[in-house]
C-alpha cells in the first residue's frame, strides 16, 4: 500500500533494527540508561538547550511542557487550530487545570501576534494568569521564519511569558529554511521535537529546556506514566532518526512538490495555494466526495485520509517516485 495517511506511518530501517536490538540498557528511571542518556545530550546540543528528556511521545512532551511551565489555574495562549489545543484530548485542562485561551491564525500559519498580545490577561483575580505562549513549527506543514519566531518571543518577553514549540516537525522546517535545529529552537525556553514522524524512528519524542526545567518536567513525565524502564532499545533508533532521517527530509519535499504539481490541473480538485512548503499536500475537493473516494484509493493501493471537501497527503521516508506518480494516476483515474 502507498501509505500517504501521514509522516507517522514509517517503519524502522534494517539499520534502526540492528541499533535497537544491540543497545546497552539500563533503568532510565534511575537515569541508568546509557542509551537514552546519549540521545538526551545528543538532542539537547543539537537544539542549543541544556538539557533533555525522553518520552514516549509527542503529545506526552507537550503535556509535560505545559505541566512544568504552568500550575492549576494558570493559562497558556495557543492558535485555534494548533495540536497542543485541538488534538491532543485537551489533556493540559483534564490533567492539569491549566485554561487554553485560542487566538486566531493567520493565512500563512502564524498565530496572530496581536491577539496573542491582546489575550494576556491583567494581574487580577478574576482572570486565569496567563504563563505561557505556544507556538508550532511546522503549522499544517508550513513553515514559520526565524523573524516570526523572533517577535513572538520579544511579544512574550514584553508580558513575562514562557515560550514554548511544538516542534514536532521542525526539522521540516529547518530544512525548508536551510537553518539548524538549534536556529529553529534559539528563541523558546522549551522545545519539544518527535522523533516517529518524518525522522522515521518507531517510538518517542524528546523535550529541552534548562537543566531546571527538565528536572521538573522528568518529574511530571513519571507523574503521567512515561517513566520507561530499559528504554534505551528505543533510543537507539532515535539517535539514528536525529542524525540519518534528518538528512534526508529534502527529499519528502522534493516528493511532495512533485505531488502537487501533477495534481494540478485536475478537474474537481485544487492544490491549497501556498501550503506546499515542506511535506504536505493540501487538496479541496469542489464536491463531497470525501468517503467514496478514501475508499476509491484504498481498492487502488493507496492509503490517505480525506474529509468532506478536502485531504491532507504526507510524504515521508516510505515513499519513491514511483508512489507519487502512481498516486497522481489514481486521481486522474477518479476525477476523469
Amino acid at each position: 500500500m502507498i501509505d500517504l495517511r501521514s509522516d507517522t506511518v514509517t517503519r524502522p530501517s534494517e539499520v534502526m533494527r540492528t541499533a535497537m536490538a544491540n543497545a546497552d540498557v539500563g533503568d532510565d528511571v534511575y537515569g541508568d540508561d546509557p542509551t537514552v542518556n546519549r540521545l538526551q545530550s545528543a538532542t539537547a546540543e543539537r537544539l542549543g538547550k541544556e538539557a533533555a528528556v525522553f518520552l514516549p511521545s509527542g503529545t506526552q512532551s507537550n503535556l509535560v511542557a505545559l505541566l512544568t511551565h504552568c500550575q492549576r489555574g494558570d493559562e497558556y495562549i495557543v492558535g485555534h487550530d494548533a495540536h497542543t489545543y485541538k488534538y491532543e484530548g485537551g489533556g493540559a485542562a483534564a490533567l492539569g487545570g491549566i485554561q487554553p485561551q485560542p487566538v486566531a491564525f493567520v493565512d500563512n500559519g502564524e498565530v496572530s501576534l496581536e491577539e496573542a498580545a491582546n489575550a494576556v490577561k491583567v494581574d487580577d483575580s478574576h482572570f486565569a494568569r496567563t504563563k505561557l505562549l505556544c507556538l508550532e513549527n511546522t503549522q499544517h506543514g508550513r513553515v514559520q521564519s526565524l523573524e516570526y519566531m523572533q517577535r513572538a518571543k520579544a511579544l512574550a518577553d514584553q508580558h513575562g511569558l514562557s515560550l514554548h514549540l511544538d516542534g514536532a516537525r521542525m526539522g521540516n522546517a529547518a530544512v525548508a529554511l536551510g537553518v539548524s535545529l538549534e536556529a529553529v529552537a534559539k528563541p523558546f525556553d522549551s522545545v519539544s521535537l518527535c522523533l516517529s514522524k518524518g525522522l522515521g524512528a518507531p517510538v518517542g519524542s524528546v523535550l529541552v529546556g534548562d537543566k531546571d526545567f527538565i528536572k521538573e518536567a522528568t518529574r511530571w513525565r513519571k507523574v503521567t506514566g512515561g517513566g520507561m524502564r530499559q528504554a534505551g532499545v528505543l533510543a537507539a533508533a532515535g539517535l539514528i532518526a536525529i542524525d540519518d532521517g534528518f538528512k534526508r527530509l529534502g527529499e519528502d519535499h522534493e516528493r511532495a512538490l512533485a505531488l502537487e504539481q501533477g495534481l494540478n490541473g485536475i478537474n474537481g480538485v485544487s492544490v491549497r495555494k501556498g501550503w506546499t512548503q515542506t511535506n504536505m499536500v493540501w487538496l479541496n475537493f469542489d464536491e463531497g466526495i470525501g468517503d467514496a473516494f478514501t475508499q476509491h484509493c484504498q481498492q487502488q493501493g493507496v492509503l490517505l485520509s480525506a474529509t468532506t471537501y478536502g485531504a491532507r497527503l504526507v510524504t515521508h521516508l516510505d515513499l519513491n517516485d514511483d508512489d507519487i506518480a502512481e498516486t497522481i494516476q489514481v486521481f486522474r483515474d477518479y476525477f476523469k
